[in-house]
């Protein structure tokens, strides 16, 4: 398909795979919405772009910014061709030092937070029997990965919805696909949580020698568009 004229709305857009997905959309005609939690920083991605752009920041977790910025995205344009669901945090604890909390706080932002995304904006997407819908998962949701409990329960329960959910649509025009990277040079083991919930601050070799942002956008386009 072609995404010219297309609009694709990416949560988790401010760095990494998020902000790298927008610029190679944005490079193939695409319109964009970028979301996540500091407006500054969707600004700065939304100002690199050579496309029309919105942006809407609010916090996966507050159900009632969600649902407004839902509705926003929706009557902007002709609405919301593409969905990305890509907002997330991972971990770097051993179970048995992890804090209860820091379980709660990952299966939210990972897993919950996402699926109440998706389910706020499926009756549009219904209604006009048309879209894609990408939900951006991990070899962590595939395999089980040491020092990420957290994560790897929550990105196999991404993966669980989306495959359901891919048959309950398969019948509607809306595609479900599931993107599952391995390393990736990005932010995310720095950002990871710790056994007491504050941030690693520190990054992981395997990630740092990871491809781009920018060939993994790529990849990932390529292959929702051969689908």
């Amino acid at each position: 398909m072609s995404f010219e004229g297309k609009t694709a709305w990416i949560t988790g857009a401010s760095s990494g795979i998020g902000a790298a997905l927008a610029g190679e959309w944005a490079k193939r005609g695409a319109n964009i919405i970028l979301s996540g939690r500091d407006e500054s920083r969707l600004s700065a991605v939304a100002d690199r772009l050579e496309t029309e752009t919105k942006t809407l920041p609010f916090d996966v977790r507050d159900d009632e910014a969600m649902q407004q910025a839902t509705e926003e995205a929706a009557s902007w344009k002709d609405g919301v061709d593409i969905f990305v669901a890509n907002a997330g945090i991972s971990q770097r604890s051993p179970a048995v030092d992890t804090d209860m909390q820091v379980y709660r706080d990952i299966i939210d932002i990972d897993l919950t937070s996402q699926i109440a995304a998706t389910q706020a904006l499926l009756p549009h997407m219904t209604q006009r029997g048309s879209g894609k819908l990408l939900f951006i998962s991990s070899i962590a949701g595939k395999v089980g990965v040491p020092m990420r409990t957290a994560y790897c329960a929550a990105k196999h329960g991404l993966i669980g919805y989306a495959d359901a959910l891919r048959g309950e649509l398969s019948q509607s025009g809306i595609d479900v696909h599931v993107i599952c990277p391995g390393s990736v040079a990005t932010d995310v083991s720095r950002n990871a949580l710790s056994a007491d919930g504050t941030p690693r601050g520190r990054s992981d070799r395997v990630i740092d020698n990871g491809i781009r942002p920018e060939d993994a956008a790529k990849r990932i386009i390529d292959a929702v568009e051969a689908n």
